[in-house]
């Protein structure tokens, strides 16, 4: 029987003999590699956590002792020790198991992620509230190194010091940042390092060397530099916290021994533990920002299945457009935040690497720092998918729009995105981009309208949002020279005297396959490409509106506040009907974007249906 089939629950770890966890290590990564070279994943953080998942729920007792991981991409092991296992083949399939810890489908799952830097505020918080309530419980936060690179998290390390709260930061160190020291010598310390005794000797010592007036400050200054060199945890102590490691992430023996101690301090304490990202599968370890998220692959090979050949993704085309202008234009920079190849600056980089900044996981930075290159004369592209963007919104607010600056955000995976969910759906910047003062917010129907609102972009005074969504485009010729489009106005692609559908972004499309389906029912639907979510041009949507009795609006946004809204806004007194076909006020669950689109109305023979309904309710006595 495999060792994994005997684990319901984390509990029954601690009935299998410590011999056999090495095993169980195994039958994890070969279930993870598995199931996610059929459903697709973050295969290479998952992979490298397998021992230190293993561990922590041998020495915690979940759900009564907290486990929070920080972004959750890495907590696949997690899932399966915790009752998911006959599950888990469902990863990511729409009603299946989720790509990340989510509350709602499981009591080990304490706190719902998928973006990053969030695991020690939130630990912090179950805490704190523990305390409070006098309740007798652990509480663990698993950070990835990458994650110490948003702010977020320093915020929550300065707090934590400071309250002095029992409270454990796992920092799980997979050798792409801090530190590479790892052996004999590191566990030696780790080991060292959890004795109460030499706790309590170091504070002796401190005290001693306080009392000698000014030798006494001079030699605890040097023995502070002396420890820097000699201890990479120096800068979390500083913060308050007690520094244990590093310890090797995959010995399973000396991680267990480690947090076994650990578990004896008080305080908010950091183990730092070294592991390596996709452990024990040679392709994800040779090559492991490849196989941080995969498609579907042949697990024998790591070779990645080969999709139809189709149309160039959005990403790629605004790569190479990005590209195109700047080399006409040297005052064009473009920043990202760790999404260099997800958002396709990766060209971008290649050409021009003095003008290319990725700030990390500081989505908030990005946006200040461009602001200050708009202010110093540069023409700043922020590149971020719409989800993450969502975390800057005050510095878009007041460091951007306040100030008329020209930054030009341009917002990947925008709309339905798919098997990651609700926390990396682009859903809401109609919104949330709509509101900024100064901003025109634009989505291209095609890649080859990408191109052109590029440029347009770039050559306004101000900021400017241009959206476009995740996956192939239509697969129109693409124009060689870019042109700037008209501001405010949209395009009318098909004209109708019954019904006319204003689509902005991906829905277009939808939207004239519509027609067609209405034409085939004796309706007459005009169809127009919006282009621009603000300014509207009002004169041309009044125009529109004398053309055909009713419009219905369609968009790929959040029905509060998004394109539908803006209409009406801009037509308000004006003997205009106006419905809108959205997303509805909540947040989409994971799966495919096909499917996703049946779901919520936003495919063309759902469109269809819902425009046949509206316009018998406009006629019905």
């Amino acid at each position: 029987m495999a060792v994994l089939d005997m684990i319901e629950k984390p509990q029954d770890l601690r009935n299998i003999r410590r011999e056999l966890l090495p095993d169980l290590a195994k039958e994890i990564r070969q279930k993870i590699v598995d199931v996610t070279a059929q459903t697709g994943g973050h295969l290479g953080s998952s992979l490298g956590t397998v021992e230190l998942i293993i561990a922590l729920h041998y020495c915690f007792d979940s759900p009564k002792d907290k486990f929070v991981w920080d972004t959750g991409h890495q907590a696949y092991a997690h899932k399966l020790l915790t009752g998911r296992r006959d599950r888990f083949h469902t990863l990511r399939q729409f009603g299946g198991v989720s790509g990340f810890p989510l509350r709602a489908e499981s009591e080990h799952d304490h706190f719902g992620v998928g973006h990053a830097s969030t695991s020690i505020s939130a630990a912090l918080g179950y805490a704190c509230a523990r305390d409070i309530l006098k309740q007798d419980h652990r509480v663990v936060a698993v950070a990835n190194d990458g994650s110490l690179t948003g702010g977020m998290a320093f915020e929550a390390l300065q707090n934590a010091g400071i309250l002095g709260t029992n409270l454990l930061v796992v920092l799980n160190d997979n050798q792409m940042f801090i530190s590479h020291r790892v052996g004999a010598f590191g566990a030696f310390l780790a080991k060292l390092l959890t004795l109460g005794s030499v706790k309590r000797m170091e504070k002796k010592v401190e005290r001693f060397l306080t009392r000698i007036n000014f030798w006494g400050a001079y030699l605890l200054r040097l023995a502070r530099r002396i420890k820097v060199f000699l201890f990479p945890g120096v800068l979390f102590e500083e913060m308050g916290f007690g520094y244990i490691g590093p310890v090797d992430g995959h010995n399973l023996n000396q991680l267990i021994d480690v947090i076994t101690a650990v578990k004896q301090l008080t305080g908010p304490r950091v183990l730092h533990v070294v592991t390596k990202k996709g452990r024990g599968y040679e392709p994800a370890e040779q090559d492991p920002v490849r196989y941080h998220g995969v498609s579907r692959f042949d697990p024998e090979t790591g070779d990645m299945v080969k999709l139809e050949a189709g149309p160039p993704s959005y990403t790629k085309i605004f790569g190479q457009a990005l590209v195109k202008l700047a080399k006409d234009d040297p005052k064009v920079v473009a920043i990202t935040a760790a999404m260099p190849d997800g958002t396709g600056l990766d060209l971008f980089r290649k050409e021009f690497p003095d003008r290319f900044f990725d700030v990390g996981l500081g989505e908030q930075h990005a946006v200040t720092f461009a602001a200050g290159l708009a202010c110093g004369g540069l023409k700043p592209v922020v590149a971020i998918y719409s989800t993450f963007l969502q975390r800057s919104f005050d510095q878009m607010m007041h460091d951007v729009a306040l100030q008329k600056l020209p930054v030009v955000f341009c917002l990947d995976r925008a709309g339905i995105v798919g098997d990651d969910g609700p926390t990396h759906h682009g859903t809401f910047d109609l919104s949330f981009t709509r509101v900024l003062p100064h901003f025109i917010v634009m989505s291209p129907k095609d890649e080859n309208e990408l191109q052109h609102m590029l440029k347009t972009a770039l050559n306004q005074p101000g900021p400017v949002a241009l959206r476009y969504p995740r996956g192939n485009g239509v697969g129109v010729p693409l124009d060689t020279e870019f042109r700037l489009l008209p501001l405010a106005k949209g395009e009318l692609l098909r004209e109708g005297k019954d019904v006319t559908l204003v689509a902005i972004g991906e829905p277009v499309q939808s939207c004239l396959e519509t027609a067609k389906i209405l034409e085939r029912q004796g309706i007459s639907a005009a169809v127009v490409n919006a282009r621009f979510a603000k300014p509207l041009d009002k004169a041309f949507y009044l125009g529109l509106a004398r053309r055909a009795p009713l419009l219905v609006t369609v968009e790929e946004n959040t029905v509060v506040g998004g394109f539908g809204g803006a209409l009406r806004e801009l037509l308000e007194g004006e003997r205009v009907e106006i419905r809108t076909i959205a997303l509805p006020d909540g947040f989409v669950e994971h799966g495919s974007q096909p499917k996703l689109r049946e779901k919520y109305g936003l495919t063309a023979d759902k469109i269809a249906e819902r425009v046949t309904e509206l316009l018998k309710q406009r006629t019905a006595p």
